[in-house]
């Protein structure tokens, strides 16, 4: 199995976003289908769907779930939402929402442009050093950011937006991979589109999806992308990225 170590949690490289997600039972069965079928890292964020996708987590007990990492975030939504005094108020909501003690993984979401990184990351390490949340990570960043974040916290994951067709962070990508910090694109199978990307999906047998995630696991060791769905066989398709091996064809038509 594909697989690496994220915030102290063994875990197969393609997870879950989750921001579509809601409290309904359909949505509820959903997260425990994904479980059963082998994800194991599952990401989400205090804004999602107005909080719902964190109550249908913890509705769906998947942070308590042995061997499984829920992810969440907070700080996001312009000047002044990376302020202590809010992020201490969205850590709380997001204990109670997930129903748990402990947050497993807790990303600092953007970079609040009036409020100092190292001052919003202190407050997140209070949480730490309560022993509410267990890894701190942080997301649309730069190198020189995550170098400050490091000042004031160990940093367990960055999360930014990276696929086969958007690659603009890719010294973000070689940077992490350097210094051990695992990397988490989202939106990793938007864009790149194309012939080359159809013509090997065929001649694998897999989804156009699987070859785009395929695709970045090869990029970098630490990479692990959280393709967004709320359909189990989607899901599936996703999860058979962890098996193909791209040969140097491949790589070559998709380069």
């Amino acid at each position: 199995m594909n697989t690496l170590q994220i915030a102290g949690v063994e875990v197969p490289r393609v997870g879950l976003g989750t921001n579509r997600l809601t409290p309904s039972d359909e949505h509820v069965a959903f997260v425990r289908e994904a479980v059963a079928a082998g994800v194991r890292h599952i990401d989400t964020a205090h804004l999602y769907t107005g909080g719902d996708s964190e109550r249908a987590l913890g509705a769906a007990a998947a942070a308590s779930a042995d061997g499984v990492l829920v992810a969440t975030k907070g700080g996001y939504g312009g000047a002044g939402q990376g302020r202590p005094e809010v992020l201490h108020a969205q850590i709380e909501q997001s204990l109670r929402a997930l129903r748990v003690e402990a947050i497993g993984l807790y990303y600092l979401h953007r970079v609040d442009p009036e409020t100092p990184l190292e001052e919003s990351l202190g407050a997140i390490r209070e949480h730490v050093d309560r022993g509410e949340i267990r890894h701190v990570g942080v997301s649309a960043v730069g190198v020189e950011e995550i170098e400050r974040a490091r000042e004031v916290v160990p940093i367990a994951a960055v999360q930014n937006e990276y696929s086969l067709g958007e690659r603009g962070h890719d010294d973000v990508v070689d940077h992490c991979a350097r210094e051990g910090i695992v990397f988490v694109p989202y939106f990793p199978v938007r864009g790149g589109a194309g012939p080359a990307v159809d013509s090997v999906a065929a001649r694998h047998g897999v989804s156009a999806n699987a070859v785009k995630l395929a695709w970045l696991l090869h990029r970098s060791p630490t990479v692990l992308p959280i393709p967004g769905t709320l359909s189990i066989a989607h899901l599936r398709e996703n999860l058979a990225a962890l098996d193909l091996a791209l040969d140097a064809e491949d790589l070559a038509a998709l380069a």
